[in-house]
């Protein structure tokens, strides 16, 4: 996520996870797909871009060395379905999506890092129902942060925290960031 507006000092920010927690919250994650899926024999993720990506490559490489299986993980590019994407002001970069496996008959566990309005969530299940009919699709996510305008929730929780409208959720990884950390930051409006 961005920050929103502009200011001459930083936002102030406060620490929500640190790398441990993330590590455990992950874990448990996990271990909660392996129980409500019944084992990963139909299992597959799909991380939504940018952060939900390492996040299921994280995931699954967990579920594989609890369940001793091979979990695909799969890369969804939400851009084209986002409600905003003709309202925006920069011009979207769309990337590829790459679904390496059919999803037909699979129970498919989305994967994203926060989970706030569910606009971003819409847009995956309009994405992922282009490549096929899934038997059951799940939602997992690092941190719900609550504020929800569609009806959609997730199945797999981090963290829950309720924030308010002036705050914003931001969400680093290794892969990404060079650090693993989640903070609460203070937008100015």
């Amino acid at each position: 996520m961005t920050a929103r507006g502009s200011s001459s000092q930083p936002p102030a920010a406060a620490i929500i996870m640190d790398s441990a927690q993330i590590r455990r919250a992950l874990r448990r994650i996990a271990h909660e797909i392996i129980e409500k899926t019944a084992g990963a024999e139909n299992l597959a993720l799909v991380g939504i871009k940018t952060r939900g990506v390492p996040l299921a490559r994280r995931l699954a490489g967990m579920i594989c060395d609890t369940a001793e299986c091979e979990v695909p993980v799969g890369v969804l590019d939400i851009t084209l379905y986002r409600d905003d994407f003709r309202t925006r002001e920069e011009a979207p970069i769309v990337g590829p999506s790459d679904i390496p496996f059919t999803v037909d008959g699979r129970t498919v566990v989305l994967v994203d890092d926060v989970l706030y309005t569910g606009r971003t969530v819409r847009a995956a299940l309009d994405s992922l129902m282009d490549y096929g009919r899934p038997e059951v699709i799940r939602l997992a996510v690092l941190l719900d942060r609550g504020q929800r305008e569609l009806p959609i929730r997730a199945d797999f929780v981090g963290q829950e925290i309720q924030t308010e409208q002036d705050k914003e959720v931001r969400v680093k990884l290794k892969e990404i960031d060079g650090e693993d950390a989640v903070h609460l930051v203070n937008v100015p409006a």
